[in-house]
């Protein structure tokens, strides 16, 4: 009886030893993990329902701030034979090319599905052809949940559900069937879905130390309403009886009580944002500065204030949004209002005069002050520096919508009462979305220019579109009160043109999909290259002009020298 009992003892032992070490394993063969920030500061997602806009639009939105991959291509649609796996891997988001491995590491496989559907390759994939559309933000979460065992980063979920659903809800039941199944290796990310109907906004978090998968949980946007995603945790009370509203995991209080966040009997309400999102030690609301002035200028009469507790997950626009109208707040860098930066920047006005006129017999007392040309939101972090070692206060620094850092930023509009390959439409720009003219991307849209699937982080290389736009708009900068009129009147001749063509367009595409002679597949691929004709086409004109503003930029920095 002892000697039967020594061997279970020892097999339990070498069991529980392999374990560890094949966890050890898969753990080494990441990536190791980046110490966790004390606070998130990435990424800004907005989202809109359909009856919040102008036309029926659904919108979702993403800035990709940070050092990612600028290269973008589209992943065709694919057919796999019988046997197939999926390889998932980590490290993806930092490589120059499509082609470059550097970095990369596979961390498992799943079955593959008999069909793929095509999709916008970006750094975290976006829209894919059935109209299903895609925005992220990190928000971080308790570190205590982070568990690097599992097998999924956040932008090979969103892979997976761009290559496979064609609704929002499908692809949240995809990513918790996922993540339970294979594990959650990620920190706490939200990414809002949207689709010709309507727009969810799903958050994620591993599942702490013990278990590999993860929680979530999801709310959809009213349809009336506008919400934001901005590097912090949103989600507050959950109603998981009411399914067309709220969805979850099946784990949410169980890891909540087990991890010690959360006490069933206290009485105390659960809320996920304070149960998962933040130390009671040191204390945090659910909002911060982009998440205020988003929802405070689209509802003014709410009255709201940083100094509440708590603001409303989404809000009543009063005024329905257009694609225009979100495209605007993704430029506004809080001008004209207190948590404007550039506000104390001002300088006296020269007075031109000629050599031979004679100075005025009543000189103003004062000095008009006027913007310095070189004050805006993007200076560089010395001279913000600079101004406020001189006189403390002069720059109260705000974390504005659009940055300079920003790689990419998508404006996602999905309109469900077209053919989803034109009536999706990622509006895409490289690098401050303030300065960047916004290029259609069809969900039908199947290649790209060449210089777009290069990355522009890695080293300056004018083969690169991120490179094409980022010069033009680093030398704006620094003469922003020269250059913004015309920066800006570049950026409206571009969206008008868009907008202008796209009922044509429209038109052109329904009729070769309805045409009555041709096969099925053969009118979508033909509508397919009309919309792939367009997006190029176009995506060239805004790289030439930034090109020719660029070189002008050049020599008026170099004349002012």
């Amino acid at each position: 009886m002892m000697t039967t009992l020594r061997k279970k003892a020892s097999v339990s032992l070498i069991v529980l030893a392999f374990l560890f070490a094949a966890a050890a394993v898969a753990a080494a063969e990441r990536p190791a993990a980046k110490p966790w920030p004390s606070e998130w500061d990435g990424c800004t997602s907005i989202q809109v329902g359909r009856l919040a806009t102008v036309d029926g639009s659904v919108i979702t939105c993403h800035t990709c701030d940070g050092p990612y991959r600028t290269w973008v291509n589209i992943v065709p649609h694919q057919k796999w034979p019988a046997k197939s796996v999926n390889k998932i891997f980590s490290g993806k988001m930092h490589t120059e090319t499509p082609a470059d491995l550097k970095g990369v590491v596979k961390t498992g496989e799943i079955p593959q599905v008999p069909e793929t559907y095509q999709f916008l390759n970006t750094c975290y994939p976006c829209l894919n052809e059935y109209g299903l559309a895609i925005g992220e933000t990190t928000i971080g979460g308790r570190p205590e949940l982070f568990n690097n065992t599992g097998m999924f980063m956040i932008e090979e979920i969103e892979r997976l559900m761009l290559e496979r659903c064609k609704t929002a809800r499908e692809a949240i039941k995809l990513a918790g069937e996922l993540v339970k199944q294979y594990g959650y290796g990620d920190y706490g990310e939200c990414i809002t879905i949207a689709d010709g109907k309507e727009v969810w906004h799903f958050e994620i978090m591993g599942a702490g130390p013990l278990e590999k998968g993860g929680i979530w949980a999801a709310v959809r946007i009213p349809d009336d309403e506008v919400g934001i995603s901005a590097n912090i945790p949103r989600i507050s009370v959950i109603n998981l009886k009411d399914p067309d509203h709220y969805m979850a995991s099946d784990n949410i209080y169980k890891v909540a009580e087990d991890m010690g966040f959360w006490d069933a009997k206290s009485g105390e309400p659960f809320k996920w944002w304070k149960v998962f999102g933040f130390d009671p030690k040191r204390g945090g609301k659910p909002f911060s500065t982009r998440e205020f002035f988003v929802l405070s200028t689209l509802a003014p009469s709410l009255k709201l204030t940083m100094d509440m507790p708590e603001l409303p997950f989404s809000v009543k626009p009063e005024k329905k949004l257009s694609v225009q109208d979100v495209l605007a707040i993704y430029r506004d860098p809080y001008a004209g209002t207190d948590l404007d930066m550039t506000k104390n920047l001002l300088v006296p006005k020269r007075q031109m005069m000629r050599r031979d006129q004679a100075p005025p017999a009543n000189p103003p007392a004062a000095p008009e002050m006027v913007p310095s040309p070189i004050a805006s939101a993007w200076m560089p972090r010395d001279v913000m520096m600079l101004a406020n070692a001189l006189k403390p206060g002069t720059i109260q620094m705000q974390r504005t919508i659009p940055i300079s850092g920003c790689s990419y930023a998508t404006v996602i509009q999905v309109r469900g009462w077209l053919p989803p390959s034109v009536g999706a439409i990622c509006w895409f720009a490289f690098d401050n979305p303030a300065m960047s003219p916004r290029v259609p991307i069809f969900a039908g849209t199947t290649d790209l220019p060449p210089a777009y699937k290069i990355c522009g982080q890695h080293r300056y290389r004018m083969d690169s579109a991120d490179w094409i736009f980022r010069r033009t708009n680093r030398l704006a900068t620094l003469k922003w009160g020269t250059t913004k009129a015309e920066m800006l009147k570049t950026l409206a001749g571009f969206e008008e043109k868009a907008f202008a063509d796209l009922p044509a367009l429209e038109k052109k595409v329904q009729d070769v999909l309805g045409a009555q002679k041709g096969k099925p597949d053969k009118k979508l691929a033909a509508a397919y290259q009309v919309l792939t004709n367009y997006t190029n086409d176009f995506a060239r004109e805004a790289m030439k002009k930034s090109l020719e503003l660029g070189d002008k930029y050049w020599m008026l920095l170099a004349m002012s020298l």
